[in-house]
């Protein structure tokens, strides 16, 4: 990807203060089907409005499990909050703990409730067995009051707990 325009039409555009660079290792490095593109740097040009060092990174382009990202360094004026955040849809609960442990560390754990998290950027994360989707929608009221009871007094989520809230396995209907 290195010389590679991305072509997806759709980007998420990430506004780090000044750790693009390190955000896009340590994503590229937890996800497979994962790399680091092209990284444009800051020229003298601006100077006086975005006050970043001649030379400094501006961009990053990366993907993660096959979705394109661009990082930028944009300095202090914005941060992440929870009204945004990126879903990791898991199939079992090994993949559930490994998502969770590696986007996790170095995160605000005090940020944790029903599956979601907040990484070492600030930026929010769902880690979720994609059982859930299909529960949620369930028409069975009492079902989905078990299961949503079992999710909210859950951190990390645990998709064995959640299936015995749910009272059979997803599908078996």
């Amino acid at each position: 990807m290195a010389n590679k325009i991305i072509s997806q039409r759709i980007s998420p555009h990430l506004w780090f203060e000044h750790q693009a660079e390190e955000a896009a290792k340590f994503y590229t490095s937890i996800f497979p089907n994962s790399s680091i593109g092209r990284i444009s740097h800051y020229t003298e040009a601006g100077h006086e409005i975005h006050g970043m060092p001649a030379g400094s990174v501006l961009t990053v382009e990366f993907t993660l499990d096959g979705q394109t990202f661009i990082a930028l360094n944009g300095g202090p004026l914005f941060k992440f909050n929870e009204a945004i955040s990126f879903l990791v849809n898991c199939q079992t609960q090994e993949e559930i703990d490994y998502y969770w442990d590696k986007l996790r560390a170095g995160g605000d754990p005090k940020a944790d409730q029903c599956g979601w998290l907040k990484d070492k950027f600030g930026l929010s994360w769902q880690v979720a067995p994609v059982q859930i989707a299909e529960m949620l929608v369930d028409k069975d009221q009492e079902r989905l009051s078990r299961v949503m009871n079992a999710v909210f007094r859950m951190k990390k989520l645990d998709l064995k707990a959640i299936e015995a809230a749910y009272g059979e396995p997803v599908g078996a209907k």
